[in-house]
């Protein structure tokens, strides 16, 4: 069996690992992974196929910016794709996230319904039924339900300058996304498979897998936490921990800004992923780190933390609230999507949206606790729910189910 699996990066952030240790999985049963992608990479243990490059992706993103037309840029770059997929003739396409100004979802969508191979296609936001936007959450947005217009996020990723052009959008992704006759789609979390019943992608079936972790890697440490807290100068304090790739106010940034003014000495917040400008504004109990693509660093991030803190206003299923149990780290989460979907009462603790006082107030009960009455159960429900390959093996037995149906309607027809 040959999968080819299609996403905008490959290993590298949150879609491009996931997309990467499926193919490993996949791998590991004896089969063949070819992951086709648009722009940023790491080394992959599977073939890869890059999609178009630099300056095709900045001609698709102008596109974007001026006339509100993502994912219909790159024809050229997908009719060439096409010709690939087409050379190496895959048992079944996996697609995931389509936004990220690297492919012509029009050339595609009509390729898959002419080839009519099975399809599998993991939603990671709510851009494939949306008429621009990947959340509308933050904004209360229901639009999306019935016909998309006048978006209030248009100027949000991903971003027009000029145009609104959501009502065109959402009609014809609604078109295009639609008449797949052997297509399942698949949801990181509940919530997000719970909105697919109220949208234009309700005829499929669906199911959930969630995410899965390395438990090998991301493991609890003492040492490595001892030794990052020497490295960052907060030996005695306790960190409360913040991971993203992209700091804004959707994912928190103001949120841990607010936090930052109303805690004690013993406390200091670490924030990763910010931009060099970000981190020179930061007050004095903010350490600022710039990404990193170290599993070693933020396994010792992790192990170094008080607690994982995702004060987020917009996600699906956050893949470092489970880095963080897996290290035995407690998560506070704001009551958002399906972050919450990861902890339990014995894990963490659920905090609702902008309630500063409410973050403060979980940090201090779990400081009060003790890390260690936590640990064990954050460590234990990352390994009863969260295995990195027995999550991403359901994908292969789906994978396998799937092939087997199509190959046997084929038979009948013949």
């Amino acid at each position: 069996m040959l999968v080819l699996q299609i996403n905008a990066t490959v290993n590298t952030g949150s879609t491009g690992r996931i997309a990467e240790r499926i193919g490993l999985v996949i791998l590991a049963n004896g089969e063949q992974s070819v992951i086709a992608f648009g722009r940023d990479s790491q080394p992959s243990a599977s073939e890869t196929i890059q999609i178009g490059n630099k300056l095709d992706y900045q001609l698709h993103g102008l596109k974007t910016r001026l006339l509100d037309k993502h994912a219909f840029g790159s024809k050229t770059a997908t009719e060439k794709l096409i010709t690939q997929i087409e050379s190496i003739n895959p048992d079944i396409i996996h697609l995931h996230n389509l936004h990220g100004y690297y492919i012509h979802m029009g050339v595609l969508f009509n390729y898959l319904k002419k080839a009519n191979k099975p399809v599998v296609w993991t939603l990671h936001d709510c851009w494939a039924f949306t008429g621009h936007c990947s959340y509308f959450s933050f904004v209360k947005c229901d639009k999306w339900k019935t016909q998309c217009h006048h978006c209030p996020l248009c100027k949000r990723y991903p971003e027009s300058w000029f145009i609104d052009n959501s009502f065109d959008n959402y009609n014809i992704k609604k078109k295009l996304f639609n008449g797949l006759q052997n297509m399942l789609l698949v949801t990181p979390s509940h919530w997000l498979k719970d909105l697919l019943k109220d949208s234009f992608l309700k005829a499929y079936s669906a199911q959930v897998i969630h995410n899965g972790v390395d438990l090998k890697k991301f493991s609890p440490s003492e040492n490595a936490a001892k030794l990052y807290r020497e490295k960052i100068g907060a030996v005695d304090r306790n960190i409360i921990l913040g991971i993203a790739s992209i700091w804004d106010r959707r994912k928190g940034l103001n949120d841990f800004l607010q936090l930052a003014s109303i805690l004690d000495d013993t406390e200091i917040i670490v924030l990763v992923g910010l931009k060099t400008e970000v981190i020179k504004t930061l007050p004095a109990n903010i350490i600022g780190i710039p990404r990193t693509e170290s599993m070693d660093d933020l396994v010792a991030l992790y192990n170094s933390a008080l607690v994982f803190m995702n004060p987020t206003w917009v996600d699906n299923f956050p893949t470092t609230n489970i880095e963080a149990l897996a290290c035995g780290t407690p998560v506070i989460s704001y009551r958002t999507g399906g972050s919450i979907e990861a902890i339990d009462q014995a894990t963490g603790m659920v905090v609702e949206q902008g309630d500063i006082e409410g973050l403060k107030a979980a940090v201090t009960t779990i400081k009060i606790a003790g890390k260690k009455q936590y640990a064990a159960a954050c460590r234990q429900r990352a390994e009863s729910h969260f295995n990195e390959y027995e999550r991403f093996a359901d994908y292969y037995q789906l994978y396998k189910i799937m092939v087997s149906k199509s190959v046997t309607k084929m038979m009948v027809t013949a």
